[in-house]
């Protein structure tokens, strides 16, 4: 099917342009949501004559998107789920999920705006983009966790998979590599110390030559 769209679409074109999609897509979601005509002479006279007044109001959509963008880009959110001890979901985090939390924070975002290419199986953290507008898309973080303890140790970087022994072998590696480099930097300090000890002496040495020559007489 020929369709004119009526602002942008993500892989598809401009506001404007003339574009051929399969039927059932321009059936179900671009005609519904009016984000496109079908391509007739009368849309096509149509659209000519409401080109401006619909740029217009494109324009204000995209300022208002791109306020809300600033405060919204880079909020993170928790989602607690239960789950196996692999990670696993009993279930799954759904665009209609992302959305209520972020309304339960104060941003009122429709769940057709959550571009989620599949649903969230398994806990973690997750960059999730929402489209505010047509052309203002900004990128959220998903921490899905089974417990707000949980979710607060994944944001601070930790594997929640890991077992308490893992945990622990993990916490005595970090200590022995930073006494590793404790020892490592205080050699490197003797090391330099005792070289300047050694020259010392040396220029020393050569000073009291130097001045010798200069007494000489001629």
């Amino acid at each position: 099917m020929d369709i004119i769209l009526l602002e942008r679409v993500e892989k598809l074109g401009q506001m404007g342009d003339l574009v051929r999609v399969k039927d059932g897509y321009a059936r179900n979601f671009l005609l519904p949501r009016g984000k496109a005509l079908r391509a007739t002479d009368d849309n096509k006279k149509r659209f000519e004559s409401q080109k401006v007044e619909l740029e217009a109001r494109n324009l204000e959509r995209k300022s208002e998107a791109e306020t809300v963008g600033t405060k919204l880009d880079g909020e993170a959110i928790v989602i607690i789920r239960q789950a196996g001890e692999s990670g696993q979901l009993y279930g799954s985090v759904a665009a209609r999920d992302i959305a209520e939390m972020l309304g339960q924070k104060g941003f009122q975002v429709d769940k057709a705006q959550v571009i989620l290419d599949k649903p969230v199986k398994a806990l973690g953290l997750f960059d999730q983009r929402v489209q505010l507008h047509p052309e203002v898309m900004v990128t959220v973080t998903v921490n899905v966790a089974r417990s707000e303890e949980e979710a607060t140790r994944q944001a601070r970087g930790e594997d929640v998979l890991a077992t308490p022994e893992e945990r622990e072998a993990a916490l005595e590696i970090e200590e022995v590599f930073e006494e590793d480099v404790i020892a490592e930097v205080a050699e490197e300090l003797a090391a330099t110390e005792l070289e300047a000890e050694d020259e010392a002496p040396a220029a020393e040495a050569e000073t009291e030559e130097a001045s010798e020559e200069e007494t000489k007489p001629e």
